[in-house]
């Protein structure tokens, strides 16, 4: 793992947080290697965590990704170096990206599970419960809280107003390497994208052990290997 800038305090003495040479990277590699990574997000005295496990990459040259329409001052993060924050409202709710390198070019996290551990345990989980109920103001089950973009910026208290076009506080929000890396990965298309507006792109990549509580699983009935979809082991992503 890269060295870590000394002038950023840890927020705990084993923090690992991911430096900005993480993000600095080809977008595909970012966004694969982002899986089994979890966002901590502080709110108040609670670190709400979540861990990655679907993404989806963008390049400038994508007509399905915001870069494409062009520079504007909103989308400006994207056109910055890797490890910007680009958040925007997407189907009513708030959406979280990340720049990687190259102007344009960014990784969507698209879902992620809840994270126990030391940091963030039960009262955490409720927060985040309390953050996001369901329809009918009832606590969502651990598995649906996060399984969607919206959901899981909902579960983990992030707002575009917020974040959009900030940097990582780690005394705030960063994205943290706990050790945990997927067996294997699939590599899909992504989802919701226009016809003819390059939505064969294999750019989506989940978690497979976690496929069932991503936004749509891609393992689901009638699904092929090789036609829809691709199992690769991790730093194995097609180019």
């Amino acid at each position: 793992m890269p060295a870590l800038p000394s002038a950023m305090p840890l927020p705990w003495p084993s923090a690992r947080p991911l430096p900005d040479s993480f993000f600095d990277r080809d977008a595909r590699q970012v966004a694969a290697e982002l899986l089994g990574k979890v966002i901590r997000h502080r709110v108040g005295d609670h670190w709400l965590s979540a861990r990655i496990i679907e993404t989806e990459a963008y390049y400038l040259e994508d007509k399905g990704s915001h870069a494409s329409l062009g520079y504007t001052e909103k989308r400006r993060a994207l056109f910055l170096d890797g490890g910007h924050i680009y958040m925007y409202y997407a189907r009513g709710g708030d959406s979280l990206n990340f720049s990687a390198h190259g102007a344009g070019n960014a990784v969507l996290i698209k879902s992620a599970f809840p994270w126990l551990d030391a940091v963030s345990g039960a009262a955490e989980l409720a927060q985040m419960q309390r953050n996001n109920p369901d329809r009918q103001g009832r606590p969502r089950p651990a598995e649906k809280l996060c399984a969607g973009q919206t959901l899981l910026c909902r579960a983990l208290g992030l707002k575009v107003r917020e974040w959009d076009g900030q940097r990582f506080d780690w005394q705030r929000l960063f994205v943290e390497d706990v050790g945990e890396t997927p067996v294997q990965i699939i590599q899909t298309t992504r989802l919701g994208i226009p016809h003819g507006r390059d939505e064969h792109l294999p750019y989506r990549f989940v978690d497979a052990s976690y496929a069932r509580h991503c936004t749509r699983n891609p393992l689901r009935r009638g699904q092929v290997a090789e036609r829809d979809f691709q199992l690769i082991t991790p730093r194995e992503q097609s180019a």
